[in-house]
């Protein structure tokens, strides 16, 4: 007498189709999503290796510049030092 309504044999196919095809498309989604990843980061990889070599270039001239002009060195790094001690005293 109390035990509920019963569920008919096609709603339960008509569900169990559905949650294989939302598990399919998970696992679609999910495949997409990780062949994005890999390739976001072989980008991100290559542009860090980019930065980096700047960087490393950007600091060899700078000491290749500081070993052929030393007075000259000197000098604006005191005058920026200068500059920068009156801005951020203010």
């Amino acid at each position: 007498m109390g035990h509920g309504p019963t569920v008919p044999p096609q709603a339960k196919e008509k569900a169990e189709r559905g949650a294989t095809h939302a598990r399919k498309a998970a696992e679609n989604l999910r495949s997409a999503a990780g062949t994005m990843v890999d390739e976001y980061r072989g980008r991100a990889e290559g542009v860090l290796d980019d930065a980096l070599d700047r960087v490393r270039s950007f600091q060899d001239d700078s000491k290749q510049y500081v070993r052929d002009n030393p007075t000259k060195a000197v000098c604006t790094a005191l005058a920026v030092g200068f500059v920068l001690g009156l801005i951020f005293r203010r």
